[in-house]
């Protein structure tokens, strides 16, 4: 049983037994139950059904109120619990995501009062949120003096130091105090307030407004050298023409609210859980719409815990005319694979191919996208469409070619793979990916085997854990009749991935090759229990019922000799 499955077996048991449930809520254990095991699934919007239809039958129950805030939070869904909040505060729960809630609805209608006194009143969320939405809070009432005082305060605690400052210097660039904003930036001890992708562009805008296009060209090369993503790129152009930009990054209190809330979501990316951090970026996005950057956090994380429906809604968020709209439509776009609408997800590239025909990364993706629907031929001119647009040198094209070789070995191009394959390595030498695929295709030629062996052997050294990798070395060994050299890193391939069908099935054909005939047959029949392709599947049952000897008879290939010819 999985992990996830062993999970909800203890929850559905605890829950029966009634542990789970507060005395009140015994009758409503059915729909209660579905929300928690939804929950626990992360199907937010069952969950969130769920709980509303039990929290009808026990109303004010906290276990189920709290459910129902965190599944509708998750959903972005802010104000549909604004007043399930509002009762478990007036009940005296203590509760952060009802704090989150009400601090939110708050600050989206101007109530900056309210926010103060709940964060004053020991009703919020944490040091950085408290400390930061407090300040912004007095932004909003206008109290700048105060709101400097709490940006400071916030900057002199431990770690939070580039938060304070960066937050202090948006919210004078707000109020129109661009030198200081500015001067905050520029300072070499806050060198990591503009180290940000957000922080950088914000720092571009001030010194735009301040007439100084030329640093801000000069700060974006030295952040982000040459190779720029398209809001970048346009950023670094109308900087170039003259154009005086905006401010962008902060045009309200309430923006900057979201740019907390979206400080803290990629603060605790990686290392909070995903349900969890999704909480703060379908914050930052209720709090401004039009936070791309929160929208694509959110999408992500949804795509990560396999919520593939709700990424490809909150990927389509993102308007067309943003410069991010190509990175949400591939995102979109991978969303739909995962949920087995290939075909829509090729569509949605092949229309982003069009919009954004000037962008190399669409191709590469469209490429990608092809190549695993074995269309092998399309993928080959979006890779070479691809590799037309990129600028040279760039240490993205050796992936291009190493993708296309690929393809062109599908094909049964083998010159032209074996081209691309040796153009790649060029590029990227010692690139174990690269040195692996090579090498492997040449031992299943059964050519240049000993350049072969090199090549995997220098793939092994650079990544010992991978099984694919550590597979090719023992098969290129068995390739070369040095089977009993083969056993132990075919072992170990199969310790890495152990339910590999391919890797299961190598190991059942170096025993055999060591007259271990009997464990040879269980490691075939385990492939087989592991679904491999048909023509494999075949092969093995062949080898179950005849030897691996006869079925290479049979095939006319060379019989099994070992390296020194016994």
């Amino acid at each position: 049983m999985t992990p996830l499955g062993t999970l909800r077996s203890a929850l559905v048991a605890l829950l029966l037994a009634g542990t789970a449930i507060p005395a009140s809520a015994q009758g409503v254990s059915g729909p209660y139950l579905s929300a928690k095991v939804a929950e626990a699934d992360r199907e937010f919007s069952q969950a969130a059904a769920r709980f509303a239809e039990a929290l009808v039958m026990d109303p004010g129950n906290p276990a189920i109120q709290q459910g129902l805030v965190a599944a509708n939070l998750a959903l972005a869904e802010v104000d549909l619990v604004k007043s399930t909040a509002q009762d478990m505060v007036d009940a005296g729960t203590y509760s952060q995501l009802a704090f989150m809630t009400l601090i939110s609805t708050a600050a989206k209608s101007g109530d900056w009062a309210t926010v103060q006194k709940m964060i004053d009143d020991g009703q919020g969320v944490g040091p950085l949120v408290d400390g930061l939405g407090l300040a912004w809070a007095l932004v909003g009432q206008g109290k700048m003096s105060e709101a400097l005082s709490a940006f400071d305060t916030v900057a002199a605690q431990d770690g939070l130091n580039s938060f304070g400052l960066y937050h202090k210097a948006l919210a004078l660039a707000l109020v129109g105090d661009l030198e200081g904003a500015e001067k905050i930036f520029a300072e070499q001890g806050s060198a990591r307030v503009q180290s940000t992708r957000r922080g950088a562009m914000a720092y571009a805008e001030v010194l735009s407004q301040l007439d100084r296009n030329g640093d801000a060209v000069e700060m974006l090369d030295a952040t982000f050298g040459t190779d720029l993503d398209p809001a970048l790129r346009k950023m670094r152009a109308d900087l170039s023409d003259g154009e005086r930009l905006p401010i962008t990054h902060i045009r309200t209190a309430e923006d900057g609210l979201a740019e907390v809330f979206f400080a803290v979501a990629g603060a605790l990316e990686g290392e909070a859980s995903d349900d969890y951090t999704l909480i703060y970026s379908r914050l930052a996005e209720y709090l401004r719409p039009d936070h791309v950057d929160a929208t694509l956090l959110s999408a992500d994380l949804l795509e990560r815990m396999g919520r593939y429906g709700l990424a490809t809604e909150t990927y389509r968020k993102v308007p067309a005319d943003d410069p991010a709209f190509h990175a949400a439509e591939m995102g979109r776009a991978e969303a739909l694979r995962r949920q087995g609408k290939t075909d829509t997800a090729i569509e949605v590239l092949q229309g982003l191919s069009k919009s954004h025909s000037e962008l190399p990364i669409v191709h590469l993706t469209l490429g990608d996208f092809y190549r695993g629907e074995a269309r092998y031929a399309e993928a080959v001119k979006a890779y070479d469409k691809a590799l037309s647009l990129y600028a040279d040198p760039n240490d993205a094209r050796w992936f291009a070619f190493y993708t296309r070789g690929i393809a062109h070995e599908r094909l049964g191009e083998w010159d032209a793979a074996e081209k691309d394959f040796r153009t790649a390595l060029d590029m990227n030498p010692g690139q174990p990916q690269v040195l692996n695929y090579l090498g492997y295709s040449l031992v299943e030629m059964g050519i240049k085997l000993d350049e072969a062996l090199s090549m995997i052997e220098q793939a092994v050294a650079v990544s010992p854990d991978s099984g694919h990798i550590v597979d090719s070395l023992g098969w290129v060994l068995y390739r070369l009749g040095r089977y009993e050299e083969a056993v132990d890193h075919m072992e170990r391939a199969a310790e890495l991935m152990p339910v590999d069908p391919v890797v299961t099935d190598h190991l059942g054909d170096v025993y055999w090759a060591v007259g271990r005939n009997l464990e040879a047959r269980f490691q075939w029949q385990r492939a087989l229990s592991f679904e491999p392709e048909d023509k494999d599947a075949t092969r093995i049952r062949l080898k179950l019922e005849k030897g691996l000897d006869q079925v290479l008879l049979d095939e006319g290939a060379e019989p099994l000799k070992v390296a020194d010819g016994k």
